[in-house]
């Protein structure tokens, strides 16, 4: 068993992580042994992250045990850099997280000081006498490449700058001084925020937190309401919107609702999280209430504005788009499907059943040049979901209809038929034998209409070709 974490008072006494626990226990008799459990490390790393959406949108995982945060922008909110990261730093404190952090002009050096003078914060100017008193580890250098480094009396940071960089990169490799360059600011170290950015968003902090969900939809209006303005300036309307709330104990909870439609409606909006809260109400725990509250605007769409009729009504599409957009924020993204056509062939695969996301999109769909009705009515109207085995009698060879079939135990009598209509198998999902299917039109003696094919062709197959019932006429 080996030590996989320490606190401060650990490394004071001199304990390093991967040091055998026995040794660890000898040094210290009195030392306090908690199992690791990294799946829950990597949760609550996770849940800080949320935490920390209260000071910038962009936070980044820096491994198994850090965090980056990109507050360009945001100091102004918090009075001064200083300030913001005291109060970072105390509010982890008073939530039983220790912690230690540091600004920089780079993340490479911002890494360093953490870990090596936490607290601190340096501009461009200082990083390289910030850098020079600093250990080879604080470049992030792998083990190997310190030990070797160190092998020829370079310890420090400060022992690296000087040095000539050809033979340097030659002899230790690019990653000495690239990581070199980073910590420097020299060069670019982007950071991939761990979700994604919103593209507008409204925030408001509360003296005091709130735990009724009237209180918590009033608010939502009204950060709506804020956002309408820019949405008009921006000509687009809201698509996908999440609803963010900083419970005061660090828990983050983030509800998302989406619309069939660009909207910029407050009421809409609103009325959107009053049927999400209501569909998440035992899963939304307040506890001792919320203290800030966020709406941001995740995807937009243009937005185009339609005249009014005589009628007062600007679109007839609107009413059902609130409609959908209320009933998939209760019961889910897929309680309203409408059919469409797929790229396929074969009849069982050319239609299928999709969730509604696009109401005016469903809407320019249904105005197409060529209406339903004008089609040639060669397909049932009705399919079976798979088809039904039936016994054909008396079939004419080799491409022929059956005079009569036999289906749940019921002969019927073939009294016209017409076909084939061949539609061969698809390789790419059935593979190369699947087999041929000759589809028949067939009315019987009482003037029923049945849609039967026959799966194979003769001499393709060693069995004679079997006969299937797919669809009935109306």
């Amino acid at each position: 068993m080996r030590i996989a974490a320490l606190d401060i008072c650990g490394e004071k006494a001199g304990l390093k992580r991967g040091q055998g626990l026995a040794e660890a226990r000898a040094m210290l008799p009195g030392i306090e042994i908690i199992p690791a459990n990294p799946a829950a490390d990597k949760g609550l790393l996770t849940s800080l992250a949320d935490w920390c959406d209260r000071y910038t949108p962009l936070v980044a995982m820096d491994g198994a045990n850090g965090l980056y945060l990109d507050i360009s922008g945001c100091v102004h909110l918090h009075g001064s850099e200083q300030s913001l990261l005291t109060d970072i730093l105390s509010r982890l404190f008073r939530l039983g997280i220790e912690a230690r952090g540091a600004i920089s002009s780079s993340a490479g050096l911002s890494w360093a000081m953490a870990r090596y003078r936490p607290g601190e914060i340096a501009g461009p100017q200082d990083a390289e006498d910030v850098l020079s008193c600093l250990p080879l580890a604080a470049l992030r250098l792998p083990l190997e490449t310190i030990e070797t480094l160190a092998r020829v009396g370079l310890k420090t940071v400060g022992d690296l700058i000087p040095l000539p960089r050809a033979p340097l990169a030659r002899r230790f490799g690019p990653s000495v001084l690239l990581r070199l360059d980073q910590a420097l600011g020299f060069e670019d170290e982007p950071l991939s925020p761990r979700l994604p950015v919103a593209s507008l968003s409204a925030e408001r902090r509360l003296a005091f937190p709130i735990q009724d969900e009237d209180d918590i939809l009033g608010l939502t209006l009204q950060l709506a309401k804020s956002l309408r303005q820019s949405l008009e300036e921006r000509e687009e309307g809201g698509r996908l919107f999440e609803l963010v709330l900083f419970r005061v104990d660090g828990k983050v909870f983030r509800i998302r609702a989406a619309t069939s439609a660009a909207s910029k409606d407050p009421e809409r909006i609103a009325a959107l999280y009053r049927e999400r809260l209501q569909a998440i109400h035992d899963d939304l725990d307040a506890g001792y209430g919320f203290e800030i509250l966020r709406l941001c605007v995740l995807k937009t769409e243009r937005y185009v504005a339609i005249q009014e009729d005589f009628s007062g009504r600007s679109d007839q599409t609107r009413s059902l788009s609130a409609f959908a957009d209320r009933v998939m924020a209760r019961f889910g993204p897929e309680s309203l499907s409408v059919l469409v056509l797929q790229e396929s062939h074969v009849p069982e695969r050319a239609a299928g059943f999709s969730p509604i996301a696009d109401i005016a999109g469903l809407s320019a769909q249904q105005r197409l040049d060529m209406p339903a009705a004008a089609l040639p009515s060669v397909r049932p109207l009705r399919l079976f979901r798979h088809p039904e085995r039936v016994d054909a009698i008396a079939t004419e060879l080799p491409e022929g209809a059956p005079a009569s079939f036999k289906w749940r135990k019921i002969t019927y009598q073939v009294a016209r038929a017409e076909g084939p209509e061949r539609i061969a198998g698809e390789w790419w999902i059935d593979g190369e034998d699947a087999l041929t299917r000759d589809y028949f039109r067939i009315e019987d003696s009482d003037g029923r209409r049945f849609w039967l094919f026959r799966d194979g062709l003769y001499g393709q197959t060693v069995a004679p070709p079997q006969w299937f019932l797919h669809g009935i006429f109306a």
